[in-house]
């Protein structure tokens, strides 16, 4: 395994290359090769950074690994990202647990409370198959909007269209941004149809988070005689 590198070899700074170790306990098969009792270490990286992550979570456990195609090779195929060979490699978790989740807040939430927690979940649990989940809970997540245009129009037989859910995937973005500072594409969603400059100044945002009366009540309070 890759943490186990610099136990059989030494990093020449001059060269930037790994030498094989030249003292050490002999390896008991392999002629020529040394071993130290050498902890070897791999920075943390935060899923949020989720090809370096999963790039990580490859090299911890793919042994011999030689170059940065072979660590997206599982079986032959070589892979497009680091996420993909984790997942065909069943090195990641599936998505159950928040399909769940999804499916119980789909019977007692509001569609709102509902996108609330699909942006958590998105900013903070890093599931594998986001747009999996949105495609299954899309209806549920924009029907509040269905329910809008419906009054608006007058009319019970209009369905959901793609305009909807475009508009369900900026309220949930505008959350995510918020939350995370980052847009949905970054975790696997579709991006909303909407100007890049459109998107969420995070901090304005933050700003405007205030209750009016409240603050109006303080003023009042705190104005000197």
């Amino acid at each position: 395994m890759y943490a186990d590198v610099p136990r059989y070899f030494t990093w020449n700074k001059s060269s930037k290359k790994w030498e094989l170790r030249k003292q050490g306990k002999p390896h008991p098969s392999i002629t020529g090769i040394f071993k130290a009792k050498t902890l070897g270490r791999l920075y943390t990286v935060h899923p949020k950074q989720r090809e370096c992550f999963y790039l990580r979570l490859l090299l911890g456990n793919v042994p011999g690994p030689t170059s940065f195609e072979f660590l997206r090779t599982v079986n032959g195929r070589v892979f497009n990202t680091y996420q993909d060979a984790c997942r065909e490699l069943q090195l990641l978790e599936d998505d159950n647990h928040w399909d769940l989740t999804l499916a119980d807040a789909a019977l007692t939430s509001t569609p709102n409370n509902i996108r609330q927690l699909f942006a958590i979940i998105l900013t903070t649990c890093y599931p594998w198959q986001a747009q999996t989940l949105w495609e299954k809970y899309k209806n549920c997540m924009t029907e509040d909007i269905l329910h809008r245009i419906r009054q608006t129009d007058q009319c019970r037989n209009i369905d959901y269209t793609p305009e909807m859910y475009n508009e369900a995937l900026v309220l949930i973005e505008d959350l995510c941004v918020l939350i995370s500072n980052l847009p949905l594409n970054h975790y696997g969603m579709p991006s909303p149809d909407r100007p890049a400059t459109d998107l969420v100044n995070t901090d304005l945002q933050r700003e405007k988070q205030y209750d009016h009366d409240n603050l109006a009540t303080i003023i009042v309070n705190s104005e000197p005689l």
